[in-house]
Protein backbone atom coordinates (compact mmCIF):
# COMPACT_ATOMS: atom_id res chain seq x y z
CA UNK A 1 0.00 0.00 0.00
CA UNK A 2 2.76 2.16 0.70
CA UNK A 3 3.76 2.32 -3.34
CA UNK A 4 -0.20 3.45 -3.44
CA UNK A 5 -0.20 6.18 -1.33
CA UNK A 6 3.31 7.44 -2.94
CA UNK A 7 1.15 7.71 -6.45
CA UNK A 8 -2.01 8.69 -4.87
CA UNK A 9 -0.35 12.07 -3.38
CA UNK A 10 1.92 12.57 -7.02
CA UNK A 11 -1.89 13.33 -7.78
CA UNK A 12 -2.62 15.72 -5.54
CA UNK A 13 -2.69 19.41 -7.27
CA UNK A 14 -3.33 21.16 -4.09
CA UNK A 15 -0.69 19.22 -2.53
CA UNK A 16 1.61 20.41 -5.24
CA UNK A 17 0.99 24.11 -5.01
CA UNK A 18 1.26 23.74 -1.26
CA UNK A 19 4.60 22.39 -1.82
CA UNK A 20 3.84 19.64 0.28
CA UNK A 21 6.20 16.71 0.12
CA UNK A 22 5.74 13.24 2.25
CA UNK A 23 8.29 12.61 3.99
CA UNK A 24 7.94 9.67 6.22
CA UNK A 25 5.32 6.97 5.94
CA UNK A 26 4.32 3.66 7.40
CA UNK A 27 1.66 1.59 8.17
CA UNK A 28 -0.88 3.73 10.42
CA UNK A 29 1.16 7.48 9.90
CA UNK A 30 2.00 9.76 7.63
CA UNK A 31 4.09 13.11 7.41
CA UNK A 32 4.43 15.99 5.27
CA UNK A 33 6.92 18.59 5.09
CA UNK A 34 5.67 22.26 3.93
CA UNK A 35 7.88 25.41 3.48
CA UNK A 36 7.04 28.63 3.99
CA UNK A 37 5.72 30.92 1.13
CA UNK A 38 4.32 34.27 0.88
CA UNK A 39 1.44 32.49 -0.98
CA UNK A 40 0.49 30.33 1.83
CA UNK A 41 0.25 32.92 4.55
CA UNK A 42 -2.61 34.96 6.34
CA UNK A 43 -2.29 38.95 6.95
CA UNK A 44 -0.39 38.68 9.61
CA UNK A 45 2.61 36.41 7.96
CA UNK A 46 1.45 33.17 9.79
CA UNK A 47 0.75 29.86 7.83
CA UNK A 48 -3.20 30.08 6.75
CA UNK A 49 -5.40 28.26 8.84
CA UNK A 50 -6.47 26.43 5.10
CA UNK A 51 -3.08 25.81 4.70
CA UNK A 52 -2.66 23.97 8.41
CA UNK A 53 -6.36 22.22 7.80
CA UNK A 54 -5.29 20.90 4.67
CA UNK A 55 -2.02 19.07 5.45
CA UNK A 56 -3.48 17.94 8.40
CA UNK A 57 -6.44 16.56 6.16
CA UNK A 58 -3.87 14.91 3.89
CA UNK A 59 -1.96 13.17 6.35
CA UNK A 60 -4.92 11.56 7.67
CA UNK A 61 -6.26 10.88 4.64
CA UNK A 62 -3.30 8.83 3.81
CA UNK A 63 -2.55 7.64 7.27
CA UNK A 64 -5.62 5.99 6.75
CA UNK A 65 -5.11 4.45 3.05
CA UNK A 66 -2.05 2.57 4.50
CA UNK A 67 -4.39 0.17 6.73
CA UNK A 68 -6.96 -0.31 3.72
CA UNK A 69 -6.64 -3.33 1.55
CA UNK A 70 -4.92 -3.00 -2.10
CA UNK A 71 -7.58 -1.50 -4.23
CA UNK A 72 -9.00 0.96 -1.83
CA UNK A 73 -9.83 4.38 -1.58
CA UNK A 74 -10.44 7.05 0.79
CA UNK A 75 -12.20 10.14 1.37
CA UNK A 76 -12.57 12.73 4.42
CA UNK A 77 -16.43 12.16 6.23
CA UNK A 78 -15.68 14.98 8.93
CA UNK A 79 -12.82 16.61 10.74
CA UNK A 80 -12.66 19.02 13.50
CA UNK A 81 -9.63 21.07 13.58
CA UNK A 82 -8.15 23.05 16.94
CA UNK A 83 -5.80 26.09 16.34
CA UNK A 84 -3.57 26.21 19.40
CA UNK A 85 -1.80 29.01 18.24
CA UNK A 86 -0.10 31.26 15.33
CA UNK A 87 2.14 28.57 13.08
CA UNK A 88 5.64 30.97 12.83
CA UNK A 89 7.89 28.35 11.47
CA UNK A 90 9.56 28.42 8.31
CA UNK A 91 8.96 24.94 7.92
CA UNK A 92 5.92 22.91 9.38
CA UNK A 93 5.01 19.13 9.45
CA UNK A 94 1.73 17.51 9.33
CA UNK A 95 1.65 13.99 11.18
CA UNK A 96 -1.62 12.15 10.51
CA UNK A 97 -1.98 8.83 12.62
CA UNK A 98 -4.44 6.49 12.58
CA UNK A 99 -6.06 5.52 15.58
CA UNK A 100 -8.70 2.62 14.92
CA UNK A 101 -9.48 1.09 11.53
CA UNK A 102 -12.62 -0.04 11.01
CA UNK A 103 -13.83 -2.17 7.80
CA UNK A 104 -15.65 1.27 6.63
CA UNK A 105 -14.68 4.17 8.71
CA UNK A 106 -11.18 4.97 9.89
CA UNK A 107 -10.46 7.45 12.56
CA UNK A 108 -7.33 9.47 12.65
CA UNK A 109 -5.42 12.50 14.86
CA UNK A 110 -3.34 15.07 13.20
CA UNK A 111 -0.92 17.30 14.30
CA UNK A 112 1.10 20.80 12.60
CA UNK A 113 4.40 21.07 14.34
CA UNK A 114 7.47 23.03 13.28
CA UNK A 115 10.32 21.21 11.75
CA UNK A 116 11.91 20.09 15.11
CA UNK A 117 8.66 18.81 16.14
CA UNK A 118 8.39 20.31 19.45
CA UNK A 119 5.87 22.85 19.31
CA UNK A 120 2.28 22.10 18.26
CA UNK A 121 0.36 25.01 16.03
CA UNK A 122 -2.68 22.85 15.41
CA UNK A 123 -4.00 19.28 15.90
CA UNK A 124 -6.95 17.17 13.78
CA UNK A 125 -9.54 14.66 14.46
CA UNK A 126 -11.09 13.44 11.39
CA UNK A 127 -12.98 10.50 9.99
CA UNK A 128 -12.05 8.70 6.79
CA UNK A 129 -14.14 6.20 4.39
CA UNK A 130 -12.63 3.28 3.03
CA UNK A 131 -14.56 3.03 -1.06
CA UNK A 132 -13.84 -0.02 -2.24
CA UNK A 133 -12.72 0.07 -6.17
Amino acid sequence: MIEEVKSSFAKQGFMKTLGAEIVHLEEGCLKIRCKKQDSLTQQHGYFHAGVLTSLMDSACGYAALTSMSKGSDVLSVEFKTNLMRPAKSEVIIATGTVIKSGKTLVFCEAKITDEKEETIFATLQGTMICLKN
